[in-house]
């Protein structure tokens, strides 16, 4: 269990969900993770911050009217300086489509994508470090880039973040692990053709649960979708699941559980 302090440039340090329907999913989520909310900072239009047992653990804020967008989950990657990262950013080759933008007190945020279109955000801590609280059920505890190939966007993250990049040395599985000082903290899976098209690279987040099976019913339960049903994996018990909206995110119970 880990609380939250100001991460290394970066770390992972907060998830984001925008949404059309905003009360709607507070609910989906509220029955899923037992996340009660709390408003966020007026400049980012309606938005929550979720809780768990008082501690800080996502994000959730309503999509303008006229953006048809696809909800999804965004990771956030910390930074000392947004301004200095976004354009690190775009000098290797990445986009930034928003800010940096001030969030009140709380911190500046940066909206961008890598050289593959794969989303994330950028995050300079003030006032609010991020997820408050990792390890119990309904918190986020890893997160991961799917993608077409892990060696050039590698150089793509170490060169702005500054990662160790630890690739797995394997003919048949592209994956590689990104250590901040000296500790693995996110991931990168390359997996080629198989990437759906629908979606191109994207980062996935895993939230913690206390039971894959039982969390992945609830999930139809409360009008969300099963992608990929509950199954072993070196990580732990894992399921590929959807929100009502259509964001997608994986449940796990951690085999150090």
């Amino acid at each position: 269990m880990t609380e939250a302090a100001r991460r290394s440039p970066g770390t992972p340090c907060w998830v984001s969900l925008m949404v059309h329907g905003i009360d709607a999913t507070q609910e989906f989520y509220r029955e899923l993770f037992g996340w009660e909310f709390v408003p966020g900072p007026l400049q980012l239009g309606p938005y929550v911050r979720a809780l768990l047992g008082g501690r800080e653990v996502a994000g959730i804020g309503q999509l303008p009217p006229d953006r048809h967008l696809t909800p999804a989950w965004t990771t956030y990657l910390a930074t000392d300086d947004a301004y200095e990262t976004a354009e690190a950013i775009r000098c290797c080759g990445g986009t930034v489509a928003v800010g940096p933008l001030d969030a009140g007190e709380a911190g500046r945020l940066v909206i961008c994508a890598d050289p593959t279109g794969a989303v994330f955000g950028v995050w300079e801590a003030e006032a609010h470090h991020g997820t408050a609280l990792a390890g119990p059920a309904g918190t986020p505890v890893w997160n991961e880039l799917l993608t077409y190939e892990t060696a050039t966007v590698g150089k793509f993250y170490r060169t702005v973040f500054g990662y160790e990049v630890e690739p797995v040395v394997s003919a048949d599985f592209d994956y590689a692990t990104l250590h901040v000082g000296g500790r693995p903290v996110a991931s990168l899976h390359g997996v080629g053709e198989a990437l759906a098209r629908d979606r191109g690279p994207h980062w996935m987040t895993y939230f913690e649960i206390d039971d894959t099976d039982a969390a992945a019913g609830l999930v139809t339960e409360l009008g969300g979708h099963v992608l990929r049903p509950p199954r072993d994996g070196t990580a732990g018990r894992l399921a590929l699941v959807s929100d009502p909206e259509g964001a997608v995110f994986t449940l796990v119970r951690s085999r150090s559980r």
